[in-house]
């Protein structure tokens, strides 16, 4: 606890020969004392209580310190630190959160750190800090020998945490952060969720008094605008998506077991990681008509390190959800004809899933991005295939959207249907709205030119 009421009293003498000198003072009505063998000692030391308090700096009621003196008396490591951080948000986090903060807190540790020839290569310490230091899954396993080595000279270099209260220091670590392993600049929404991680870990050192302030708003650093709004070149058309779905078709075995794969992404708005836990039951196939799925959960792709089963994906709730909502989509014929193909053709898997790689399990990015590959290069123009259009499968969801937008769907059941917020729409499909504006406008332009039509007096 800190307290701003301090008193320091006179030096006194005492019956002592080894500190015949006494300092006594209070903090918040604790006394707290300190003896000396010479007054020339009690009284510098008198001085420095008696500059603190003027300064209006806080005492620690426990220790009667100032705070900045107990700070440098508690010299935490920034490396332990770090680790503890980790520690703390592992249960809570999602997989892939957790490595994000690993990779963050990584970049940051090697900044930190002094240049030395002792100082392990750039890989292994990347690794060792990466895969074992800050993966709290692994905390009480020992790494490898090399990575051993590496995070014992971490832990012997690494400067403490009251010593990273500097700007100059902290820009070093944002410039780093901005940085790919090539040196090329970072994309502007990874620089944001690194530098979001440091401040987090630096505001849990101020938490634990371990630092005054975070030292990350004194620098004068330009945040890189994330982006927020989307190319419209990337946009597919109808036809163009039906081709480059009926492309993925005509690629053999597996191409056909990954066309409603696509499907789902483009008709339905789905994300991968929603497509790849679609199971029978979720689905509504009529003969004819619209049909309608009922998604309830997703499966990311992540590395085995970092989920709590050690699994390469984790089974979870719909994206900013809660775990148990569900998210009903309707969609149409050509859709249902697609997924009752799929399920006649492939049937399910024994826990009702309807896509599975080659091997068993869940489609990996690697395979299903090798066929979309094919796929654009078959069903595009060269112009087309070198051109931003339908680059990565994740694009067909964005002409989903697009696609409804435009073709006058609310933007109340476009989010509803898409899963996303009313605000995240207007501010990446702005360009799209901006087009239909102008539609809207012409339409009323249209009645108001009705209207005078009819008021016009009779011959």
């Amino acid at each position: 606890m800190q307290s701003y009421d301090v008193r320091v009293w006179s030096i006194r003498r005492r019956a002592s020969k080894s500190a015949p000198f006494q300092l006594r003072w209070t903090v918040g009505g604790k006394v707290h004392q300190e003896p000396f063998l010479t007054k020339t000692l009690a009284d510098g030391r008198r001085a420095k209580l008696m500059t603190a308090a003027s300064s209006g700096e806080a005492f620690d009621t426990e220790t009667g310190l100032p705070v900045s003196e107990l700070r440098q008396l508690n010299r935490t490591s920034w490396y332990a630190h770090a680790r503890d951080h980790v520690a703390m948000k592992w249960p809570s986090a999602a997989a892939k959160h957790r490595a994000s903060i690993a990779e963050s807190l990584t970049i940051a540790t090697m900044a930190i750190c002094p240049q030395s020839k002792a100082r392990p290569e750039a890989e292994l310490l990347r690794r060792a800090l990466y895969q074992w230091a800050f993966n709290a899954g692994r905390h009480g396993t020992a790494p490898p020998a090399p990575e051993a080595q590496a995070l014992a000279w971490v832990e012997k270099n690494a400067p403490a945490v009251v010593d990273l209260d500097s700007a100059k220091r902290m820009r070093t670590v944002l410039d780093e952060l901005a940085k790919k392993m090539d040196g090329k600049p970072a994309a502007p929404n990874t620089i944001r969720r690194r530098r979001a991680v440091l401040s987090n870990c630096l505001r849990l050192a101020v938490e634990k008094e371990l630092l005054p302030s975070n030292p990350l708003s004194r620098v004068h650093w330009d945040i890189p605008k994330a982006v927020e709004e989307l190319d419209e070149r990337s946009v597919a058309t109808p036809a163009q998506a039906a081709e480059l779905i009926k492309a993925v078709h005509g690629q053999g075995h597996r191409g056909e077991h990954l066309a409603a794969f696509f499907g789902c992404m483009y008709y339905a708005a789905m994300r991968p990681e929603e497509v790849s836990v679609l199971s029978v039951d979720q689905c509504t196939l009529p003969v004819t008509g619209w049909g309608r799925l009922d998604l309830s959960g997703a499966r990311p792709q992540v590395g085995s390190g970092w989920t709590d089963d050690g699994m390469p994906y984790e089974e979870r709730g719909l994206k900013h959800r809660a775990r148990k909502t569900v998210r009903r989509v309707p969609i149409p014929p050509v859709l249902v004809s697609l997924l009752r193909e799929h399920i006649e053709q492939f049937g399910s898997g024994d826990d009702g899933r309807l896509f599975r790689a080659v091997r068993g399990g869940p489609v990996r990015s690697q395979e299903y991005g090798a066929v979309w590959k094919e796929a654009r290069r078959r069903a595009l123009t060269s112009a087309q295939v070198a051109s931003p259009l339908a680059r990565i499968p994740y694009d067909l969801r964005h002409a989903c959207v697009s696609f409804w937008l435009r073709s006058g769907v609310s933007l109340a059941e476009t989010a509803r249907r898409a899963g996303q917020s009313i605000a995240v729409l207007q501010r990446y499909y702005a360009k799209v709205l901006d087009g239909e504006e102008d539609r809207m406008n012409e339409l009323i332009d249209q009645g108001f030119a009705e209207h005078a039509e009819d008021d016009r007096p009779a011959p």
